[in-house]
């Protein structure tokens, strides 16, 4: 089998890890979570080969429902359902959520269809926010597609792929000293960990 391993060195792969759940404090009563997605791959449908993003729940939703827009007779997988009762102090509904989504990233990725979808590359290697992906996929924005996501960076040090190969097969143009928080997201943060009052929310 490791044989079979080492004379494949071209086998195109798609890695892609949903992680670092974060809360976002807007006002007192309004908070949410978002989450760290890093894609990893080499394959030829992706310009960029990592990346890192940030993305919250809705954005997920709005991603899943632009891809229902195009589809035909393709099953389309599944977010983890809404929960009324989603507590963002609950570490295992945050836990269970971030799951699903990693779940739903990978099935999508494994549909052959779905990947010369703009949005979704622009979805996962942009930090633009969903109306401006929309504009941007549409030919609205003085910006194409390929320009927007060369322009997001990554942090390589917080890349979580342990291979050794994947830290040296970022693209010459992710910068290893930037954030990869979002473009549009100016809201103070803060850990689930650092005991706030984050469990007095449920997200919106």
């Amino acid at each position: 089998m490791d044989g079979l391993m080492i004379d494949s060195p071209q086998k195109e792969f798609i890695c892609v890890c949903v992680r670092d759940p974060r809360c976002h404090k807007e006002n007192f009563w309004h908070t949410h979570i978002d989450y760290e997605i890093c894609l990893y791959t080499n394959s030829m449908c992706f310009r960029k080969k990592t990346s890192c993003v940030r993305r919250r729940y809705s954005e997920f939703v709005w991603l899943r429902q632009r891809l229902q827009d195009n589809e035909f007779l393709i099953d389309l997988p599944k977010l983890p359902p809404w929960n009324p009762f989603f507590s963002l102090g609950n570490s295992c509904h945050v836990a269970d959520r971030m799951k699903g989504l990693q779940k739903f990233l990978e099935d999508v990725l494994q549909t052959p269809f779905f990947l010369s979808e703009s949005r979704l590359h622009l979805f996962l290697q942009s930090h633009l926010n969903i109306m401006k992906i929309d504009a941007c996929a549409q030919g609205l924005t003085r910006y194409t597609v390929e320009q927007a996501i060369q322009g997001c960076t990554c942090n390589l040090s917080r890349f979580p792929f342990d291979d050794e190969e994947s830290k040296i097969g970022c693209d010459s143009d992710c910068e290893s000293n930037s954030s990869s928080g979002l473009g549009h997201s100016m809201e103070p943060t803060m850990s689930l960990s650092e005991g706030t009052s984050a469990s007095d929310y449920h997200e919106v």
